[in-house]
């Protein structure tokens, strides 16, 4: 099987989680079924679209990557024309969506011109959002299988993209929530699709040497692992440990580890370590009596599963309905609505009666069982010959008989 990825950015050193996904997937594909893959990207490096690669192809754990100059980046503008089209996408001419779209970025006429002639079984296109996608489903030759990694969030009301999961032959989802908010979004219901996932697998790490890099010595600990953002949750857990801190006297602390976007004012028992190579994170993972995710919206919730890899209890934030069916279907956690619910789960979680230690063990199993590497592969595989088999019919339907 020969498959083109197309993603705005690629490479190890890419944060984003629809991003990483696409990678892990790609190198997955290639180790175990011997696919041919080939990255379609730019040179970009953050949303904002600087060039952190240099344009042309070089191979990475087998994959095949092509990297394309970005012409537009994203325009300085873009929140203010964001807060004046999204409230009222019903009021949106296609030509203010269009034009919304390009001041997102990243603009790669190259990379548009490696879609449209891809020598490929089939195109997946990596995320919903960006303009190499909808452009990129647009002008593709060969079936494609979008990779939405949706939220409800106000994009998803513009026209646009309700021609997109329109246009795409196939949807490949990270989660059974993602599918029904797409579900209900769009007519999709006879478009090939399947939860997928993502494989994961547990890394090493030492979580005394964590603990000494950060001067934690034997206090215990709940995590917060990846992208300090508001947009993540970082201010939301930030408040919420301060009014931990003022009605609880002990050793318990908080730790972000992850790039640093808005830095939470500073609080007692609260350490920000910033970015941690991969030995680091999972020490820190591995000593954690907890690991709390605090977004809203996630696709996927990566770090949940590679907590429950290494047999560490959730706490998730009752509004993300991805994390929430994930901890409920484990039964590896808890969740929280506000600071009670936070406190006492907290409380529960880190307390000595083996309660966490359960839950945690819960979640390694259904990780192992839903989540492993072979499970994920088999299931894009039937997904991917589904679609190629699908798309060809309807291009069949589509063609009229010769002679008329």
């Amino acid at each position: 099987m020969k498959l083109a990825i197309v993603t705005p950015r690629y490479g190890r050193e890419v944060g984003g989680g629809a991003e990483t996904a696409a990678r892990l997937l790609a190198e997955q594909l290639v180790a175990r079924r011997g696919w041919n893959i080939e990255v379609l990207t730019t040179t970009a490096i953050d949303t904002a679209w600087n060039d952190g690669f240099a344009p042309g192809s070089e191979e990475h754990g087998g994959v095949v990557v092509r990297r394309f100059a970005v012409e537009r980046r994203r325009a300085r503008d873009f929140d203010e024309r964001s807060a004046r089209l999204l409230p009222a996408p019903l009021r949106a001419s296609a030509a203010d969506e269009r034009s919304w779209l390009e001041a997102q970025g990243p603009v790669s006429a190259g990379l548009i011109e490696a879609i449209a002639t891809a020598d490929a079984d089939a195109v997946a296109l990596h995320p919903y959002l960006y303009h190499p996608t909808v452009i990129g489903a647009a002008v593709a030759r060969v079936p494609t299988v979008l990779h939405a990694a949706a939220h409800d969030e106000l994009p998803l009301a513009l026209a646009t993209y309700r021609e997109l999961f329109a246009r795409v032959d196939g949807l490949s989802f990270w989660s059974h929530a993602e599918r029904r908010l797409v579900g209900e979004r769009f007519a999709v219901g006879s478009t090939p699709q399947a939860v997928v996932g993502l494989g994961v697998d547990a890394g090493d790490g030492d979580p005394g040497a964590a603990r000494a890099a950060f001067g934690l010595g034997a206090a215990p600990y709940v995590l917060c692992l990846g992208r300090v953002d508001d947009g993540k949750g970082a201010a939301l857990l930030a408040r919420l440990w301060r009014e931990y801190v003022a009605r609880h006297d002990d050793e318990l602390h908080l730790v972000f580890a992850g790039p640093v976007v808005h830095r939470p004012d500073a609080t007692p028992r609260m350490i920000v370590t910033g970015e941690v190579d991969d030995a680091t994170k999972w020490g820190l993972l591995r000593g954690a009596a907890t690991l709390v995710s605090p977004s809203a919206f996630e696709s996927f919730g990566i770090v949940v599963m590679e907590a429950w890899s290494v047999g560490v209890p959730v706490l998730v934030n009752a509004r993300c309905a991805v994390t929430v069916d994930h901890t409920r279907e484990a039964a590896g956690g808890l969740v929280f609505g506000d600071f009670a619910g936070f406190e006492v789960a907290v409380e529960r979680l880190t307390a000595t009666d083996g309660l966490g230690g359960q839950l945690g063990a819960r979640g390694r199993v259904h990780v192992a069982r839903e989540y492993g590497w072979d499970a994920v592969v088999d299931r894009y595989e039937r997904l991917v010959t589904e679609v190629r088999h699908h798309a060809g019919e309807r291009r069949l339907q589509a063609t009229p008989p010769i002679g008329r």
